[in-house]
């Protein structure tokens, strides 16, 4: 097979007119025939997504291949800790395999902090001797984020057993370490961690690149620090990649890495700096078996329009043809449905919180109630008046101020409890068995009754997405597979999540972009500063737990 077009070389940073002779998968011989042809096709490599949870994207990793291929993405760096914190070491495997059925290159990690933290209910543990099997597989390339950072600088003795496992077996370490700068972040890369995706703040990710690390900047559905960070790429090119992180199914639909390079270059940045970050670091860095045009190469790779408008014509994995003019030519795959949800459905009365004052002329001083905030995983803790009704705590629709629970789906207890502002409903609820990263159920609503409604469609669907204006009228996603993915067509699911994340918007009245996403991330206790986890309120400054209610 022989492909023709003006090949952008990332290596010489040059553009030629060239044919590509292609033979069993790979590229044979590269053939320089002039100049740069503005009138032709551009030929470029694939691009990478150097950091995704694939379960996000609600899709079995077959599904997401579907999608990602036709805007040019040929492979992930995916750490599968969801799944594994639901399923354990079987959750890993699961991923994997079900990767093998597309041609499509899936590297997966070994899930190093799972669960993620000891205040929380997990469905498994990913044990050090797990990490050891993990990183024996030749299908994992790294050791995925290290969320426990105070693990690492206070030396924790399972922290720094799988560190050194990963450099036993000569696999990167990815970092994670949100607001962590200085000597610290010192202390933390020397330890071995070589990336960072959860900077939100060009000092921070200045800070970090200059002692040494790679820096991810990403822009997913719910977490967009794109516009803080894309101003790192002048001056540090060879340490900086582009990353989806989490990417619900209605945003693959319409663009993966690709939109973050058109919008690089819209910046003013250099294109070959540009697509360094989307094609050239992660395959380098995590040595990853994705070509990069180069005699001998597998042929992994794009072909595009012009340099301007980025609209891929082709994407091509090992020399097949896996997407053309916009349609995915991957197939749609059904998928085994693993799961564990053990808890029973709850009742209105188990989500009231109840004032604990005789007197109820007496307020008591404050509640904590956690800040989303649109765009960011890091909240913030907000000291309000409490608004009482019968003893009751109950939420402030006018103030929007709502309440927020985790209910354990591994087994059954009573819900914990919180309050939470910015999620702007005027009625009704929504919930979600992704609630990151043990994916307990989440919700967030007006009254214990919608609330009730939307944990227990939930609860019987297995899994899923629901949302609840009223008894009559809500809606609901089943995702069967360890309540985080479907193996629905994904085209399927992001029509379907489009018309729920609309009913939320235009009947509940959120203002947030993506209010599910926004949501599986107010049980993140990694991310400071205030979260909610199964077993109650949680201060992510102090790293302990709280109350709802305060005398300050």
């Amino acid at each position: 097979m022989q492909v023709s077009g003006n090949l952008l070389n990332l290596f010489d940073r040059t553009i030629r007119f060239s044919q590509l002779t292609i033979e069993q998968g790979r590229i044979h011989q590269i053939d320089e025939l002039g100049p740069e042809r503005p009138a032709e096709p551009y030929v470029l490599p694939g691009f990478v997504d150097a950091h995704v949870h694939i379960e996000s994207s609600l899709l079995t990793p077959a599904q997401f291949a579907r999608l990602a291929v036709v805007h040019g993405t040929v492979a992930t760096v995916s750490d599968p800790h969801e799944i594994g914190n639901v399923l354990g070491i079987a959750g890993v495997e699961y991923m994997i395999t079900d990767g093998k059925r597309v041609p499509f290159k899936f590297c997966f990690g070994a899930p190093s902090c799972v669960p993620a933290t000891t205040f929380e209910t997990a469905g498994a543990a990913i044990t050090v001797r797990d990490v050891r099997r993990l990183l024996g597989m030749k299908e994992i390339g790294y050791l995925a984020e290290m969320m426990n950072f105070p693990g690492v600088l206070h030396q924790d003795p399972d922290v720094l057993a799988k560190i050194a496992l990963a450099r036993a077996f000569n696999k990167p370490i990815d970092g994670h370490a949100p607001g962590l700068r200085g000597n610290d972040a010192q202390r933390y890369i020397d330890a071995g961690m070589t990336t960072d995706h959860e900077c939100f703040t060009y000092e921070e990710g200045l800070d970090k690149v200059q002692r040494g690390m790679h820096i991810l900047i990403r822009e997913g559905s719910a977490a967009k620090n794109f516009e803080a960070l894309i101003p790192l790429l002048s001056d540090f090119p060879e340490k900086i990649m582009f990353c989806s992180d989490d990417k619900h199914p209605d945003s693959l639909t319409g663009g993966h890495i690709n939109q973050l390079v058109k919008r690089a270059l819209a910046h003013g940045h250099d294109l070959f700096n540009a697509l360094r970050a989307a094609c050239l670091n992660p395959v380098l860095h995590y040595r990853l078996p994705v070509g990069l045009l180069r005699e001998g190469d597998p042929a992994d790779f794009i072909v595009v329009g012009d340099l301007t408008e980025w609209t891929v014509l082709q994407t091509y994995i090992n020399g097949d043809l896996v997407a053309g003019n916009g349609i995915s030519k991957l197939p749609d795959l059904r998928s085994e449905h693993v799961n564990r949800f053990e808890c029973e459905p709850k009742k209105p009365e188990y989500f009231e919180v109840v004032a604990g004052i005789a007197d109820l002329d007496q307020q008591p001083g404050h509640l904590q109630v956690i800040e989303a905030l649109d765009g960011q995983l890091i909240t913030n803790n907000l000291l309000l008046p409490p608004t009482i009704v019968n003893n009751r705590v109950v939420a402030d629709v006018a103030r929007d101020i709502l309440k927020i629970t985790v209910v354990n789906r591994y087994q059954d207890a009573a819900p914990a409890l919180a309050f939470i502002k910015n999620f702007g409903f005027k009625k009704g609820a929504i919930a979600s068995s992704v609630g990151h990263d043990s994916h307990n159920i989440i919700a967030v609503g007006c009254d214990d009754e919608s609330i009730c409604q939307a944990v227990n469609l939930v609860i019987e669907a297995r899994g899923g997405l629901s949302a609840v204006a009223s008894p009559a009228n809500y809606h609901l996603l089943p995702l069967p597979i360890a309540g985080l993915m479907t193996d629905t067509d994904g085209y399927a699911v992001a029509e379907k999540y489009t018309a729920i994340d609309r009913f939320v918007k235009d009947q509940l009245g959120s203002p947030l972009a993506s209010p599910f996403m926004t949501l599986s991330f107010m049980a993140l206790l990694v991310i400071p500063s205030l979260k909610l986890s199964d077993r109650g309120l949680f201060d992510g400054e102090n790293f302990r737990f709280t109350s709802p209610l305060t005398l300050v």
